[in-house]
């Protein structure tokens, strides 16, 4: 299936007869414009596509997708509706965020209770520790072996398994990887990433930072960047 977005440089596009939907070729992030329809992510295959599968490790997308196309044999269906790339780290927040709606809608037992200073939909791990002072939420998860220390704000956030963050932290619109850990007295927002293992120091500003795994930053970032 293919879905209309509004920046198609950013992706693959999908080039294919409007009348019939048959794929004429794929266009990987293109710098003129050539349409602005993309893979969704969704297939409806007969299983003889499985025939065309080497026993080795094969990208569809990029394999078996194009000689398809050249021999006619792959169409395209539009999507309706919303769409988003969970890949991408804004479309993730936003994606975590209606998950949590959702939840909340059901009245689900998934969430974290309200509470004093829990403003759902929050859903924290049982493993997590968060002590005195914090006040978490909305569209905030926290997995497993976390530990929030006293006076952190967290809000549309999303904090992955083994993560510390230090004493009176701000932290808005951001992803924390696995095992990584913030400093006291750190504000961080703006979409920032930090991959596995990344380690911020205390008193420091990130805003749209995206940090690779495995490294230790002790300087601000001020404006967004890619920090490899």
């Amino acid at each position: 299936m293919v879905t209309k977005v509004e920046e198609p440089s950013k992706y693959g596009v999908v080039v294919y007869d409007q009348a019939t939907g048959r794929i004429q070729q794929f266009v990987e992030k293109p710098q003129v414009y050539v349409g602005n329809r993309i893979n969704a992510g969704i297939y409806i295959f007969n299983p003889a596509v499985l025939h065309r599968i080497e026993l080795k490790p094969t990208s569809i997308e990029k394999e078996i997708f194009p000689k398809m196309a050249e021999q006619q044999q792959l169409f395209a269906l539009p999507l309706e509706g919303y769409w988003m790339d969970v890949g991408q780290p804004k479309d993730f927040l936003a994606g975590m965020s209606l998950y949590l709606t959702n939840l909340k809608s059901k009245s689900s037992d998934l969430l974290t209770p309200s509470g004093p200073g829990i403003v759902s939909p929050v859903l924290i791990d049982p493993t997590a520790v968060i002590k005195e002072g914090c006040v978490i939420g909305p569209n905030v998860t926290i997995g497993p072996n976390c530990v929030i220390n006293s006076g952190v704000r967290l809000r549309d956030t999303t904090i992955l398994e083994g993560v510390t963050v230090g004493a009176n932290s701000w932290i808005k619109s951001s992803i924390i990887g696995w095992q990584s850990s913030v400093g006291k007295w750190v504000r961080m927002e703006n979409t920032s990433v930090l991959g596995q293992d990344v380690h911020i120091a205390d008193e420091l500003y990130i805003n749209g930072g995206k940090i690779l795994p495995h490294k230790s930053i002790s300087t601000s970032i001020p404006e967004p960047e890619i920090i490899m």
